[in-house]
C-alpha cells in the first residue's frame, strides 16, 4: 500500500499543471506608439531604407535626379549674364518633374500597402491596439511625406542656390514659400490617389500600372485636348479640362492662388473664380481617398 502510494506521489510531483505565461508589467506603448511606429516604417520603406539593396536603387535613383536638375537649373542661373531670377520658378519645379514624381509613387504606394495585402499580414495589425483608421492615417501620412520630402528638397536646393546667387531674400523667400505650399498639396493628393489605385489590388504589378495610368497618362491626354481646344480657339474648354487630371488640378490652383505661371496652352490657367472650383475637387479627391481606403479596409481587416 505504501509502495502505490509512494508511486502516485512521484508522478505527481513529476507533472506539470501550470504552465501559463508570465503576465506582462511594463508599461504598454498604447495605439499612439503603434501609428508612429507603422508611419515612421513606411516612410523609411519609402526610400528603401531597412530594405535589400535592390529596394534603394529606384527611389535613390529618382531622388537623385530630382536634385540634380535643380543643382544644374541653379548653375545655369548664377551663369547667365545680368540674372536677377532662377530660370524656373519654384512653383513650376514639380510641373516640370512630374513623370518622376509620378514614377515615384507608381513604385512606392504599392510597397507601402499591396505587400501586407498579398501577404495577408493586415488582419495582424489590427488583432494589436490598432484600429482602421490609425492603419490608413500612417500610411496616408507617411506616402505624402516621402512626396513632399522627394519635391521639397529640390525647391530647398534652389532657394539656397538663389541665395547664393544674391538675388533678391525677400522676393526669393515668397516664391519659396509658395511652392513649398504647392508641392505640400500636391503630395497629399497625389498620396491618396496613389495609395487607393494600389490598395485596390494586392498584385504589385498592377498596382505600379494603375498610379501610371491615373496620374501620367491623364496628364498626357489632358495636355493633349487642352492644345487642341487651343488651336481651334475654345479658351474656356482650356480651364475647364484642367478638373481632370491630378497635375493640371494642382496647376490651376497654384496659378489662381500662388502667383504661378500656368503650364497650360497659352499659359491660360484659372482665375480665382474657376480656381475656388479646383480647389474644391482636390479637396473632394483626398477626402474621397481617405474614404475609399477606410472602406477597403473594412473588408480585409479580421
Amino acid at each position: 500500500m505504501s509502495t502505490e502510494t509512494g508511486t502516485a506521489a512521484g508522478r505527481d510531483a513529476s507533472r506539470i499543471h501550470n504552465i501559463g505565461y508570465r503576465s506582462y508589467d511594463g508599461r504598454r506603448l498604447g495605439r499612439a506608439y503603434a501609428r508612429r511606429s507603422l508611419y515612421s516604417q513606411t516612410l523609411r520603406g519609402s526610400f528603401g531604407l531597412g530594405r535589400s539593396a535592390k529596394s534603394k536603387v529606384l527611389p535613390m535613383l529618382l531622388s537623385g535626379v530630382m536634385v540634380l536638375v535643380a543643382a544644374i537649373l541653379v548653375a545655369v542661373s548664377m551663369a547667365t549674364p545680368n540674372s536677377t531670377k532662377l530660370v524656373i520658378e519654384y512653383t513650376s519645379y514639380a510641373i516640370f518633374m512630374q513623370a518622376v514624381i509620378g514614377l515615384f509613387i507608381a513604385a512606392q504606394a504599392p510597397q507601402a500597402v499591396s505587400r501586407d495585402l498579398r501577404f495577408k499580414s493586415v488582419p495582424l495589425y489590427f488583432s494589436r491596439p490598432i484600429e482602421r483608421a490609425d492603419y490608413v492615417v500612417a500610411k496616408f501620412a507617411a506616402t505624402a511625406s516621402a512626396l513632399f520630402i522627394l519635391t521639397g528638397t529640390p525647391l530647398l536646393i534652389l532657394y539656397v542656390g538663389a541665395l547664393l546667387a544674391k538675388y533678391d531674400f525677400a522676393d526669393q523667400t515668397v516664391w519659396f514659400g509658395q511652392g513649398l505650399v504647392s508641392v505640400a498639396l500636391l503630395s497629399v493628393l497625389f498620396a491618396g490617389l496613389g495609395l487607393v489605385m494600389a490598395a485596390l489590388t494586392p498584385r504589385r504589378g498592377f498596382g505600379v500600372a494603375a498610379v501610371i495610368a491615373l496620374l501620367t497618362i491623364s496628364y498626357g491626354a489632358v495636355s493633349t485636348i487642352q492644345a487642341i481646344a487651343w488651336t481651334t480657339d475654345s479658351l474656356g474648354a482650356v480651364q475647364w479640362l484642367g478638373l481632370f487630371s491630378p497635375i493640371t488640378l494642382i496647376d490651376g490652383i497654384q496659378t489662381a492662388f500662388l502667383g504661378a505661371t500656368s503650364a497650360f496652352p497659352g499659359e491660360e490657367g484659372p482665375g480665382a473664380g474657376t480656381g475656388v472650383v479646383y480647389l474644391l475637387v482636390v479637396l473632394a479627391l483626398v477626402a474621397g481617398s481617405y474614404a475609399v481606403l477606410m472602406r477597403r479596409y473594412r473588408k480585409v481587416g479580421l
